[in-house]
């Protein structure tokens, strides 16, 4: 018997040009790589110029969001009852007269005095309140002769005797004449509470998670029926099948191309301004693209059903109930779930146009820059999204 022959290994040297030819060069040498490098920077170019990309501005101009970084960072969801009363005492700003001070009583005890009266601008001026309601929360403001109020110190208290003094020099740019010192004293009197804004926006975030719940159910009354009349599988065979087939299919592409905002402010003209206009516009963008899931859903189904219950001589509806749907049912469920939760968030922004929800009272309250209201809805629809988005993850799992 002949012996085996053992076949050595053959270490050989690896090409360079192997690597040459698979390495960045070779990508960059390819005449439609550099042809795709050139356009793609002169797209970048051109979409740096048209848009007006300035972050020297961002960082500069940043230190003025300061106040709405704040108040979105402090919510308005609980409050205190408070008792408030204010006093002012005169003040007269330049004149010759002799120094003195002016004193005014605050209502349900206490004094607010000025000194001195007058005062010359540029001048110190101290203002001072005995006798208040301890640990009180505590505005001065300057008020002229025709009524205008400009702040002099916000958010102060008085310590725990109901004391309080302050001495601050008068702009030199003050005009003279006669002024009043306006205090303005607030005192706890209750425990804390849920506040007004956000038992608002709880009953707006209940009306946002039902007006996506709306949108969904009648989406899905519609675009079931015509998911199978848009899956090819089901629909070839016939001119007729592939007519309708291409039909339904623009129908879907022509509606969920369609931004809801759109559809949002249409439907506000429409039906007038309120939920329904917000779950009217939900319900046509839904149809469009969970009509496009739905048929996408029947295409990748398994044939073999299809085909052992249409040997049998059954028709076209026996072969949807018994071959299709015992397929597509647990994704279509999936679905469902996800397109409810994609309409929440949906629904939170088509308020902002007119389709009632939370959305409708967030943008009044970014009209009138009241950060901390708005803060409490942002904040609240921030976590309505994330447990939506926990829970129907949770059952679309259990359902596939």
């Amino acid at each position: 018997m002949a012996q085996s022959e053992v076949v050595q290994p053959v270490n050989r040297a690896p090409d360079p040009a192997a690597f040459r030819k698979v390495g960045p060069g070779a990508f960059i040498t390819s005449w439609r790589n550099f042809l795709f490098i050139i356009i793609a920077v002169a797209g970048l170019a051109y979409g740096w110029r048209v848009t007006q990309v300035d972050f020297v501005a961002l960082v500069v101009n940043l230190p003025k969001s300061e106040r709405i970084f704040i108040g979105l960072m402090q919510p308005d969801v609980v409050a205190r009852v408070y008792e408030t009363g204010s006093v002012q005492a005169p003040l007269q700003v330049g004149g010759v007269e002799a120094a003195s001070q002016t004193t005014s009583d605050i209502p349900g005890g206490g004094s607010l005095t000025v000194s001195p009266s007058p005062v010359q601008p540029g001048q110190q001026l101290t203002i001072t309140v005995a006798g208040a309601r301890p640990n009180s929360d505590l505005t001065l403001l300057l008020v002229d002769n025709v009524g205008t109020a400009r702040p002099i110190r916000r958010n102060e208290r008085t310590d725990a005797s109901g004391d309080y003094a302050l001495a601050f020099a008068i702009p030199p740019a003050v005009d003279l004449g006669a002024y009043q010192v306006r205090a303005e004293i607030a005192t706890a009197t209750g425990g804390w509470h849920l506040s007004e804004t956000f038992l608002t926006a709880l009953d707006k975030m209940i009306e946002t998670i039902f007006l996506a719940l709306m949108g969904t159910f009648f989406a899905l009354l519609v675009s079931i029926p015509l998911s199978f009349l848009g899956a090819r599988n089901l629909m070839q065979g016939s001119t007729a099948g592939w007519t309708v087939y291409y039909l339904v299919r623009t129908l879907f592409n022509v509606l969920r191309s369609i931004e809801t905002l759109i559809l949002a402010v249409i439907m506000a003209v429409v039906v007038g301004l309120g939920p329904f206009a917000g779950v009217m516009a939900i319900v046509i963008h839904s149809i469009g693209a969970m009509g496009k899931l739905y048929s996408e859903a029947i295409e990748s189904i398994d044939p073999g059903p299809i085909e052992a219950i249409t040997a049998t001589g059954a028709n076209r509806l026996q072969v949807i109930l018994y071959a299709v749907l015992p397929q597509v049912v647990p994704q279509f469920l999936s679905f469902t779930m996800y397109r409810w939760d994609i309409n929440v968030r949906l629904s939170t922004v088509i308020g902002l146009v007119g389709g009632g929800g939370i959305g409708f009272i967030l943008i009044q309250y970014i009209n009138l820059l009241q950060w901390n209201q708005a803060a409490t809805a942002l904040w609240l629809i921030g976590a309505v999204v994330i447990l939506m988005d926990y829970a129907s993850a949770v059952i679309r799992e259990k359902l596939v």
